[in-house]
């Protein structure tokens, strides 16, 4: 053996491991097993194994299962890896044992080698053993689902709710920016009666908020914590006041309310929690790709296109075509909904995996929601600042466009009735000449009552027929 590397023991016998890791023997038979993405588990889930990990440890030294000074030790450690310091102990493909059982075993190691040395003894020693110590009264069954709705709930509150948030907010701003700006409506992408480009806007503001929502709705599941469970669901081994304890001790150390499942034997055979808080988050998604659609195609020219609204210059658009500024940061709004669309796939297939008492679908599950909700919370950020926030409207063309639509006509109807006002329609397509002017040209109207009848900023209004 090279001096880089010492002896770790498990079950199935001795392991060379780096003498410099933390990890040990079942981390590294791990590290050889899953070769397969080279993806591991991120910040959130890390964290949220500290966390499960202290709480436990608090809660077993209340109940006087593990001894005071080896709990102490533990709970060091374990905030060390809460806040980062060992991000790079945790090597494990998330692709790897559907219960997350790799996962757990490596945390259980770090922290009872990072332990023994707090302890005064030599890494690999098992002074603090990670199985009779760290995992004490716990399974990968239970802790595996518990990290997953931790990280998961902290990534909604912490990370994405506060994004959507700041995305309802530049949308309102331009809710009212944008609220006399009178422009064409268009249904089926053709010409409808006019919107205020503020109306527009409203509705897009009206979507994230119902987006948020959406997502908050979706929490109380989360809250719902597996540990104490155990292997199956039955709690053996398990003090019968651990979860409700170490559950208190999750929610002081996170500032999230969480208890105990309501059933353990639900919470670890089936996952449909971060089935539907995933549902929720494609439907953000949507939301996200429906408006940045839809703003891709009013600033679309500048000047063969429908040009409404300005775009913000955040980039060259073309290594060939001089000057061209293309919606880049929509576009990548674009590509976030399909990577979530995808990731949905993923997870409400997982979800519905489960057989008998466990669902083997763990890992993917986590990381596939956790990825989500980065994406929509980053583009959730960038869109609202790098592009709505610097968005223009084009009102003299807006004004321009609007008078010279044929959708006019529809405000003729309670005038002259539909007939009339379809020929008018017509007429002024077939002469190139606008609604009004065929109008007063046919005789339908007079000049003051067509200024009346044609106001396109009224039509932007209900408007009770028949008032005087």
């Amino acid at each position: 053996m090279s001096e880089d590397y010492r002896i770790e023991q498990d079950s199935l016998g001795e392991m060379e491991v780096p003498a410099d890791a933390y990890w040990g023997a079942q981390t590294q038979r791990a590290i050889g097993n899953f070769p397969i993405s080279k993806v591991t588990f991120g910040r959130r889930f890390v964290r949220a194994l500290g966390v499960v990990k202290k709480a436990a440890a608090q809660a077993n030294r209340d109940l006087g299962l593990v001894e005071e000074e080896r709990a102490s030790c533990i709970i060091e450690a374990a905030d060390e890896v809460i806040a980062g310091e060992h991000d790079d102990q945790f090597p494990v493909d998330v692709f790897q044992t559907g219960s997350g059982t790799s996962s757990n075993m490596n945390a259980n190691e770090v922290i009872a080698n990072r332990a023994s040395e707090l302890y005064g003894a030599e890494i690999g020693s098992r002074e603090i053993h990670p199985n009779d110590h760290v995992n004490y009264g716990q399974s990968s069954n239970d802790v595996i689902p518990t990290a997953m709705h931790v990280a998961s709930l902290e990534a909604l509150q912490k990370d994405l709710l506060p994004a959507l948030e700041t995305l309802r907010e530049e949308l309102a701003e331009k809710e009212a920016e944008f609220d006399d700006v009178v422009k064409t409506g268009r249904t089926h992408l053709q010409d409808a009666t006019p919107v205020r480009l503020g109306q527009e806007f409203g509705g897009y503001r009206t979507q994230i908020e119902k987006g948020i929502e959406r997502v908050e709705s979706a929490q109380p599941r989360l809250a719902e914590l597996a540990l104490g469970g155990t292997a199956t669901g039955t709690g053996l081994n398990t003090h019968p006041e651990f979860p409700e304890r170490a559950a208190e001790y999750i929610s002081e150390e996170t500032g999230i309310e969480f208890r105990e499942a309501d059933n353990h034997f639900e919470a670890q055979a089936a996952h449909d929690a971060m089935s539907e808080a995933h549902g929720a988050l494609r439907t953000v998604a949507g939301s996200l790709n429906k408006i940045a659609n839809d703003l891709r195609l009013l600033a679309s020219g500048p000047r063969n296109g429908l040009g409404e609204i300005e775009q913000p210059e955040n980039q060259p658009g073309s290594s060939i075509m001089p000057g061209k500024i293309n919606p880049v940061v929509a576009e990548a709004v674009n590509q976030v909904h399909k990577q979530v669309v995808g990731n949905d796939a993923a997870v409400s297939a997982g979800a519905a995996e489960g057989q008998i008492d466990l669902n083997l679908y763990k890992p993917v599950l986590a990381h596939n929601l956790l990825q989500s909700t980065r994406l929509l919370a980053n583009g959730s950020e960038v869109f609202a600042e790098r592009f709505v926030a610097k968005l223009e409207a084009n009102k003299d063309h807006c004004e321009e466009r609007v008078n010279q639509s044929m959708a006019l006509a529809t405000a003729l109807n309670p005038a002259i009735g539909y007939d009339k006002a379809s020929e008018v329609a017509k007429t002024a397509l077939k002469e190139d000449k606008t609604v009004r002017e065929v109008a007063i040209e046919k005789g339908y109207l007079t000049e003051e009552e067509a200024d009346e009848v044609l106001d396109p900023r009224k039509m932007t209004e209900r408007v009770i027929l028949g008032d005087e």
